[in-house]
């Protein structure tokens, strides 16, 4: 197990300790299950409410990003932009969040020093600038790919958090984790010898700088959690929900500027105006297509955030990878990809290799829990011949 179940376990066993006290015994005997229950469905609510923003803001997100490029929208840096630029719809939740709850999952801290100004601004602008980078890469890879192969390519990013979680985050290797790393990998790399013969406006040679765009933007996407939740264990040494949010809104600020300078640079922005004209639904379509894009990005933001605070930033990539392979069914529905034998068989590896991932969790927290009794059951029998003696 790595370092955070380890801070898990300590806390099971000092919970247990205290709740096996004298001054708690009655406490326990009496009121402990109604007390417990509804703090588990309220925990599980959470789960189930975070985990849908991910699911469905990831999802409605793609398919509007690719709604954009089919219907005559062609700025790489606009697509690019507004998977940040929905920051500030996240500022009322950082004014209301408490600047000093403590987090009480396996990402639990002490409480230290916190870091410089500096230290703080080289982090965030650092992740800001390679967020702008990946939002980029993206962006290329739906132009370029149905969105279909785009998000099954996607699928990949799990992959590439196990193998950057081995070396940032101590995450050990296991049958299972390598099982995951190898079913996803093969599940991308066969798309890339199917000719897509749905899509006519796209040649060889994009279709080639499409994948490995989107496996470079799966790959830095996964470096981004990696490096986020190192972050949290190195520099902030803390991980409240407004730390979080930090985490969120400043790279995202920094992103948006860093895009802003691009499409300024580039000249698309002369173009804006003239595609907006043109496009096939109508400027009030164009406006809210991207409007709400930017939205559901930031819903999946929420999303991902949230898991984070409960849980870990490897389990909100699972969930977030969990829902790659709904975006093929409505891609198929709504923009008539085809679903060939190539698309069916990777989209079957990469469930199989998420259901691998999330089966060795569940054997991770299983050895969390029988190792937590077994400490507590030693320590109330150490208790008892103390008391004895």
């Amino acid at each position: 197990m790595g370092e955070p179940q380890e801070q898990q376990l300590q806390t099971i066993v000092k919970e247990s300790k205290e709740a096996d006290s004298p001054e708690n015994a009655n406490v326990n005997n009496e009121s402990s299950v109604p007390q417990l229950r509804p703090c588990k469905w309220k925990w599980w609510l959470q789960m189930a409410i975070y985990s849908f923003f991910v699911l469905s803001g990831q999802s409605v997100a793609t398919l509007l990003g690719r709604l954009y490029y089919d219907k005559g929208g062609n700025s790489k840096w606009m697509a690019t932009l507004v998977q940040t630029a929905g920051f500030p719809i996240l500022i009322p939740f950082l004014c209301v969040s408490p600047a000093a709850r403590k987090c009480t999952t396996a990402g639990n801290y002490n409480a230290t020093k916190p870091p410089s100004a500096l230290i703080l601004a080289a982090l965030y602008v650092s992740l800001g600038v390679f967020v702008a980078v990946v939002s980029m890469l993206y962006s290329i890879g739906l132009l370029y790919l149905p969105v279909s192969t785009y998000s099954l390519i996607c699928a990949s990013q799990l992959g590439f958090n196990a193998f950057f979680s081995y070396f940032l985050n101590s995450q050990k290797f296991t049958p299972f984790i390598a099982n995951s790393l190898v079913l996803l990998t093969i599940s991308s790399t066969l798309l890339v010898f199917q000719t897509d013969s749905d899509s006519t406006k796209t040649s060889k040679g994009k279709y080639a700088i499409g994948f490995l765009c989107t496996v470079g933007a799966s790959a830095g996407y996964a470096l981004i959690l990696s490096v986020t939740q190192l972050s949290f264990r190195k520099i902030l040494k803390r991980e409240t929900f407004r730390v979080v949010l930090d985490m969120i809104i400043y790279p995202s600020l920094i992103a948006t500027i860093a895009i802003l300078v691009g499409l300024f640079a580039s000249g698309e922005w002369k173009s804006l105006n003239r595609e907006m004209e043109e496009y096939e639904l109508g400027r009030i379509s164009y406006v809210m297509v991207l409007v709400w894009t930017a939205v559901c990005w930031q819903v999946f933001s929420v999303g991902i955030v949230g898991l984070i605070f409960e849980v870990s930033s490897l389990f909100s990539n699972v969930i977030s990878t969990l829902g790659l392979p709904i975006v093929p069914v409505f891609a198929v529905v709504f923009f008539h990809d085809r679903m060939d034998g190539v698309k069916v068989i990777a989209m079957l590896l990469a469930i199989w290799g998420f259901v691998s991932y999330i089966y060795q969790h569940y054997l991770d927290d299983l050895i969390l829990k029988s190792k937590a009794q077994s400490e507590c059951v030693n320590q109330l029998s150490e208790d008892s011949l103390i008391e004895r003696g």
